[in-house]
């Protein structure tokens, strides 16, 4: 293992507080987001590349990120969405047979600062306690003063809106075309894997941009309408709300995940608010309240649903329960053919105890 010269560099919190640690390669500079925390134990290069963390500082509560390299099939979308990352150990040698590059140059190639060396347990635990907020990584060590101006411009998370950041330009298709079913999905931040577990399921999808109408959509003439996960605020996208809204005085099948089940919930006039750090990992515990069942679920959300009005809705259902906290994970309008989650079905490496939800999904579309 060669010597790698490491830079200094920091973590500066919105707060004023600091932590120490380690430039990982030779990139140096500033990167802004909010920071926030995942429990995964693998996948990274999932995280890395989710849509749905357009904007975030990620820091990798495992102690080792980088020791079974990436793969260049193992990704979410086109590039790495997180605006950098921290870690504790920075592993620069990996060992997997269909590794194709190390994180190192995964990140060199995406043009990615991350730093590492810095004590993640107790960064972790701060933001816990105090929440996910607005923070800085740098290798200007000796600019402070300077770097606390320019953190101090950065926009809160709290009604930011994101899926145009991420979302496709064009409309695009997904699939074997001469399948039984078509569904126009509405990406706000789609990951790939969600189209792959539609598409194989016999499905046609066309993909369109956050901004389409239901009238674009609609001259698919899809059997159903998914609205994807994304990053961000909700409450701004006001264009994929009337999407819903369309969709759902129509009574077509309708599927929401993530940020498209934040976006139903708001279409049915439900609240969403920012929650104090959110969930972010692989091993969420969900309990399905119509089996009684319990899944380990993969999550990724900054915002939720206002429980006490879902469940004081006279057409909405609470259908999933996050056990941590008791917040909502999903939902299901009782007279209309729509129902959403607030975790990811998709998610792989992570648990498949919700691939039904995919089958549902179809299900929906038979009816």
């Amino acid at each position: 293992m060669k010597y790698q010269k490491r830079n200094k560099a920091i973590v500066l919190l919105a707060d004023g507080t600091i932590f120490h640690g380690k430039a990982v390669g030779n990139k140096q500079g500033t990167s802004f987001g909010e920071v926030c925390f995942n429990t995964g134990m693998t996948g990274y290069q999932e995280i890395f590349t989710d849509p749905s963390y357009y904007g975030q500082l990620m820091v990798a509560t495992n102690a080792h990120i980088g020791n079974y390299g990436t793969n260049s099939e193992e990704v979410e979308s086109d590039s790495i969405k997180i605006a950098g990352l921290i870690v504790k150990n920075f592993s620069y040698e990996y060992s997997r047979v269909d590794a194709d590059a190390s994180l190192e140059e995964f990140l060199d190639k995406n043009n990615l600062l991350a730093i590492s060396d810095v004590d993640t347990r107790a960064l972790v635990s701060y933001i816990r306690d105090h929440g996910a907020m607005n923070a800085l990584i740098s290798t200007e060590v000796d600019n402070i003063e300077g770097l606390k101006k320019q953190l101090a411009e950065v926009p809160n998370m709290e009604g930011l809106e994101l899926a145009s950041k991420v979302s496709t330009k064009e409309p695009y298709y997904f699939g074997d075309e001469n399948a039984t079913y078509k569904v126009a999905a509405l990406d706000i931040g789609i990951k790939k894997n969600i189209l792959r577990n539609i598409a194989k399921r016999d499905v046609y999808i066309k993909v369109f941009p956050y901004n389409a109408s239901f009238s674009d959509l609609e001259a698919f003439n899809p059997d159903g309408y998914f609205l994807s996960n994304g990053p961000g605020d909700p409450e701004p996208l006001v264009e994929a709300q009337e999407v819903a809204k369309e969709i759902i005085k129509r009574d077509l099948p309708l599927f929401g995940i993530c940020l498209g089940h934040q976006v139903i919930a708001r279409a049915n006039g439900i609240s969403t608010y920012k929650m104090h750090n959110g969930h972010r990992g692989i091993n969420h515990p969900v309990k399905n309240m119509i089996t009684g069942k319990g899944e380990i679920t993969s999550q990724n959300h900054g915002f939720a649903v206002n429980r006490e009005e879902a469940e004081a809705h006279p057409d909405l259902e609470v259908t999933h329960v996050h056990l941590n906290d008791n917040t909502v994970a999903g939902l299901a309008m009782k007279s209309k053919n729509c129902f959403s989650v607030q975790y990811h079905p998709e998610a792989s490496p992570g648990p498949h105890d919700s691939d039904y939800l995919f089958d549902q999904f179809i299900e929906n579309i038979k009816k």
